[in-house]
């Protein structure tokens, strides 16, 4: 049966959906109506009056995005009426606007200069004082010129619609109207970058990138974000060998079109404290030394260590391709201690027992969503999005189980800790109801479950609780979920690295730490030789005995994969400063003098080599199935081993703007921890971070 309507745009016959609006309707045939206001993923406002057009019977022209179509509707879109109506709309929103374009950092890419020199007048008729609008204090990363603001308020409701902080509004009537946050305050939502692709004009724009660079100067590099474990899609803007800015491009499945502020804003980081020409530590201090003598040394320290004596950590901005080169280095002397960073216990055996099977965006399609010991606001915010446009849709009942938190939904709190985990197993706790009448319904486990002692016993209380609920591993559907944090693990487990253990570490007489930042060095022999190899002089870097400098994310083609084991690559976008090489050009020219050189010579034949050992790897930019949900609850039940630590779940991200070596060297995120992670995610909860 066809529901679809047919009406005529400009003469040309068009079919549409039943509630479709004349803007979209215009659009779907191929003609484009100017906008400030609308935007696809934002409720309708209908404020700025650009989307005027022609229907036929009716006496005036109509705001095309709040106009919804009839059947037979005849709109016209190029008509002199619309051309004078848009004309004269342009000149209201002129008014007022100060002619500082030549400073304006939206010049260039201006939705108000393109609209103006396509459908405003080459002249005006008002000639009185325009008004002045008293700027805004949003906080470190958004900038404020509110007297070029159009009030289009695209800022206030994506702050209320999407990033769920009801921090801006309009206020004063008239003359006086004005977009601000009522009271003086900063923006606390970890979104709050994405007002400054919204904004059409100049009111909004990014306060790091004030003043550095012009749009047309700029070249731009589609890649892969690190920072979290969404795989953002991102466009990187560089000029020579600089970096200027990153913004999120648009991807549906993944991020959508939106970006979060530690993607976005931490780009300095980049350039601070980079490790850019090999040091090894003498007499208390670093030297620099040639790549050639640090290969000899490490050659040397490996070889009379043996593979019993050594182990190697993989950090959370490690690449595919990094960490196979570094599996079989190691695996090729005699070690069999490769593992991941970090206390989770998570094994690779089987891939659904560490994915987010539900997939990012089937997350929207949930109706009843359990978080056990995981706050996704911080650790996912782009996951955290999908979960509140769910709730706001579709009415879904989430519950929680950890510290409370302010998720920017409803949630409802079951409990602080395993106690509730294991009444929920028992299925003697009221939300078993929820759970077994829902037809999609979610369990996200998070690294906080996953990171304590008796993280076996907390995975099979989860997979109990999971045979309990009806539909949740049920045809394509496989609610049962683990929430990651860092962009490495699900590749690490895709290659089949273990998880680290504190006490394999205290006999090892070297330790590669390949950007391991985490690892404690209580834990580790006072005489151990400490290799590492990364591009921060962060925590690792601190501690070690030779230093071998890597590249950073956007200075190589690499291999990540997301949380929901979608295989991505970043792309080449600057060089490594002085002497740093890609991760796994390193590790495969110290193989060469060790005398035992690594089986390729080229990132293709690396990447042949990651495919014999996964052939998920080879499907870019896919989500492969995960067929075996049931056996992973199986495998989860029988490793259960001793009883439930009764001790509430701790948060995994105590600081959201401080999780990764580039965000811990970036001043931008160093302003963020002084002035917005105080009044994050736990304010009004009664934690303190």
């Amino acid at each position: 049966m066809n529901n679809t309507l047919t009406v005529s745009v400009d003469g040309n016959p068009v079919e549409v959906n039943p509630g479709t609006s004349v803007l979209q309707a215009c659009e779907k045939a191929g003609v484009h109506i100017p906008r400030f206001c609308y935007h696809e993923a934002l409720s309708v406002a209908g404020n700025c009056r650009m989307c005027l057009v022609e229907v036929e019977k009716v006496p005036k022209c109509v705001a095309s995005c709040a106009w919804p179509v009839m059947p037979n509707m005849g709109i016209w879109t190029n008509t002199p009426v619309v051309k004078k109506a848009r004309e004269a709309v342009m000149e209201f929103l002129l008014i007022n606007h100060p002619l500082d374009c030549p400073i304006c950092d939206q010049g260039g890419e201006c939705d108000l200069q393109d609209q103006a020199q396509t459908h405003g007048s080459d002249r005006t008729r008002y000639f009185e004082h325009k008004r002045g609008v008293e700027d805004k204090d949003l906080g470190p990363l958004v900038k404020t010129i509110m007297t070029r603001c159009i009030h289009c308020t695209r800022c206030v409701r994506f702050a209320e619609e999407i990033a769920g902080v009801a921090d801006m509004g309009m206020t004063g009537r008239g003359n006086h109207c004005e977009i601000g946050t009522y009271v003086d305050k900063l923006l606390s939502s970890e979104l709050s970058g994405n007002v400054i692709d919204l904004c059409p004009v100049g009111a909004l724009t990014s306060k790091p990138y004030a003043f550095t660079a012009r749009t047309w100067e700029l070249r731009t590099t589609e890649s892969i974000d690190v920072h979290d474990a969404i795989g953002s899609n991102i466009a990187i803007n560089h000029r020579g060998t600089d970096i200027m800015r990153i913004m999120p491009k648009r991807n549906i499945e993944v991020n959508e079109e939106w970006l979060s502020d530690k993607s976005r804003f931490a780009t300095d980081g980049l350039t601070k404290q980079r490790l850019d020409t090999p040091l090894i530590r003498r007499n208390g201090a670093f030297e620099r030394i040639s790549w050639e003598e640090a290969f000899t040394v490490l050659s040397e320290q490996m070889q009379t260590a043996g593979g019993e004596g050594t182990a190697g950590i993989v950090g959370d901005l490690a690449d595919c391709e990094s960490m196979m080169a570094f599996k079989d280095l190691l695996n090729q002397v005699g070690c069999e201690d490769v593992s991941t960073q970090g206390a989770a216990q998570i094994s690779p055996d089987i891939r659904a027992g560490y994915l987010l099977n539900s997939t990012i965006q089937k997350t929207e399609q949930a109706d009843a969503v359990l978080l056990v010991g995981c706050n996704p606001r911080h650790e996912a915010t782009l996951l955290n999005t999908r979960l509140r446009k769910a709730v706001l849709h579709n009415d879904v009942e989430v519950a929680t189980i950890g510290p409370p938190m302010d998720l920017t939904y409803g949630t409802t709190h079951l409990g602080h800790g395993t106690k509730t985990l294991q009444e929920l197993a028992a299925g003697t706790n009221e939300y078993n109801e929820v759970l077994a009448s829902a037809e999609r319904p979610m369990i996200i486990l998070g690294l906080s479950g996953l990171s304590r002692p008796d993280s076996a016993a907390v995975k099979a209380s989860v997979a109990e609780l999971a045979a309990r609920v009806p539909n949740l591993i049920s045809g394509e559907w496989n609610g049962l979920n683990v929430l990651h944090t860092s962009a490495s693990m699900v590749g690490a487990l895709e290659l089949g690295l273990s998880s680290t253990s504190a006490a394999s570490l205290a006999d090892k007489s070297l330790v590669y730490l390949l950007g391991a930042d985490e690892v404690s060095r209580d834990s580790l022999k006072s005489d151990a030789f400490v290799v590492y190899q990364g591009h921060h002089g962060d925590n690792g870097a601190q501690m070690a005995n030779l230093i071998l400098p890597g590249a950073a994310y956007t200075e190589k083609q690499a291999t990540y994969v997301n949380m929901e084991g979608r295989v991505q690559n970043t792309k080449k976008v600057v060089t490594p400063p002085g002497d740093a090489r890609e991760d796994w050009a390193i590790i495969r020219a110290l193989s060469e003098v060790m005398g035992s050189p690594l089986q390729y010579d080229s990132l293709a034949e690396v990447r042949s080599r990651m495919a014999q050992v996964s052939p998920s790897l080879v499907h870019v930019d896919e989500v492969t199935g995960c067929p075996l949900g049931e056996l992973a609850l199986e495998d989860a039940k029988s490793n259960s081993t001793g009883p439930m630590d009764a001790s509430p779940f701790q948060r995994h991200v105590n600081n959201y703007y401080n999780t990764n070596p580039i965000a811990r060297a970036s001043v931008t995120m160093a302003k963020c921890t002084s002035e917005k992670a105080p009044k994050n995610c736990y304010a009004g909860t009664g934690v303190t971070l």
